[in-house]
């Protein structure tokens, strides 16, 4: 079976989503096998989300900042700074619900269930769809961390990587469901 991180972000927690969004994966026939709420340290979120993201991140948000009109001096690194720390900055805000979805294609699965990282661009339906219309230009251009609820690994081994970042080996559980027969065949 296949393993992925889900982070709800502070956004979520503030505003009483979680038990909705936690039902979500449960009805599919994903299984929690770890859960945990905390306010993430910045050494965890520099693993997280390591600085080699900026360009990606900087290019990404100047394509934004173009189609918006906005102005910059800053280079396509430095925006990337700005936004990672911004990011860093909004998960600190306020307590986070990590947890460890277990099922097959889990990774495929949440990824659809919660819909496009831009919440504005989600289709309805989606997590960020049906909870969020959030636009990541305008977030970036008030230099803010994007409130879009929740954090998906996106890749097998991307997953991987982030649960043993945010998870001991202990702290993952092993155990059958009721219906796992049924969806996890």
């Amino acid at each position: 079976m296949e393993k992925t991180l889900v982070i709800l972000k502070p956004d979520a927690v503030q505003r009483g989503l979680v038990g909705e969004i936690l039902t979500r994966f449960e009805k599919v026939g994903l299984k929690i096998v770890g859960m945990k709420m905390l306010v993430p340290t910045n050494e965890t979120l520099v693993k997280h989300y390591p600085d080699e993201l900026g360009d990606i991140i900087g290019n990404k948000t100047k394509q934004d900042w173009d189609k918006y009109g906005v102005e910059y001096t800053e280079s396509a690194e430095e925006i990337g700074k700005i936004i990672l720390n911004a990011t860093r900055d909004f998960m600190r805000s306020g307590p986070v619900l990590a947890f460890v979805l277990e099922g097959g294609h889990a990774v495929e699965v949440v990824r659809k269930l919660v819909g496009s990282t831009g919440p504005k661009d989600s289709l309805p339906g989606t997590i960020r769809g049906d909870y969020a219309h959030l636009s990541l230009g305008k977030a970036s251009i008030a230099r803010k961390g994007a409130a879009n609820l929740v954090h998906a690994s996106g890749t097998v081994e991307e997953a991987k990587v982030e649960i043993d970042l945010w998870f001991k080996p202990e702290e993952l559980y092993e155990y059958k469901t009721a219906q796992e027969h049924l969806t996890h065949a």
